[in-house]
């Protein structure tokens, strides 16, 4: 989880996100078409939709966007048909890639895929070769300073939570995924909203880099995510803040 919460804290000191909220929408707007099409327009019986309502309330998104995004889904609506394609590759010092995408062209968004990562020295893996060193985890990200360390792992752990580990600059809690949703309201009502709050593919070792391979690393996340087609990029690097101010210099 260390190279997650660190991207994470890269994008916050570059003010990426507020510069990206475009970017977000778009992101969101697919998930919600893709998970209505999945298992229906009702959130209330579909858990990976209410989930990503809740992530684009979070955000601010017009309710009529919502809606039209799910009609869409369950075509009620006309629009784009997107298929789910997950990418996986290494990229500077051998560190692990997975990277979803949502594609109207799957030609067009690997080859576009192959270039980035080439381009930030990595490259792209064959399927399955780098997907065994990733679990998928609920994870929910709380800035320290925001509430007592003792009550957020109470309440986490009587969520269901698994576990909460010390990240420098935030608290990360995992849990199963089926205990996602009741860990991270659980922690919002300690009146606590976290930096980052997904089902994630957490890494089950990671990659410490230092220096150019830790900068190389930074940009080509930066540049993937940037991708119109990437919906989340998950790697097992590890930097330590010092990298990240670097790079921001």
């Amino acid at each position: 989880m260390s190279g997650h919460s660190k991207w994470h804290t890269f994008k916050k000191m570059k003010g990426a996100a507020d510069a990206k909220r475009c970017k977000i929408f778009t992101r969101i707007i697919k998930e919600l078409t893709v998970a209505a099409r999945s298992g229906g327009g009702d959130a209330d019986t579909n858990p990976r939709l209410r989930t990503i309502v809740a992530e684009a309330k979070a955000n601010n998104m017009p309710r009529e966007n919502i809606d039209r995004a799910i009609r869409r889904g369950t075509g009620e609506e006309p629009g784009v048909s997107y298929e789910e394609v997950t990418y996986e590759g290494y990229g500077p010092g051998g560190v692990a890639l997975m990277i979803d995408t949502l594609t109207d062209n799957k030609n067009r968004t690997v080859g576009e895929i192959r270039h980035l990562l080439s381009k930030h020295a990595g490259n792209l893996a064959a399927e399955n070769s780098v997907a065994w060193m990733f679990t998928r985890k609920g994870q929910v990200v709380v800035e320290k300073g925001k509430v007592d360390e003792d009550k957020l792992l109470a309440a986490a752990l009587d969520a269901g939570a698994d576990d909460m580990n010390d990240d420098e600059s935030g608290w990360e809690i995992v849990c199963a995924p089926e205990n996602f949703e009741a860990v991270r309201d659980a922690i919002k009502a300690l009146g606590v909203e976290p930096s980052t709050a997904a089902v994630a593919m957490v890494p089950q070792n990671y990659v410490k880099l230092t220096g150019k391979d830790a900068q190389q690393m930074l940009r080509l996340m930066e540049a993937i995510e940037d991708h119109d087609d990437v919906q989340h990029v998950w790697a097992n690097f590890d930097v330590e803040e010092k990298e990240i101010e670097a790079s921001l210099a």
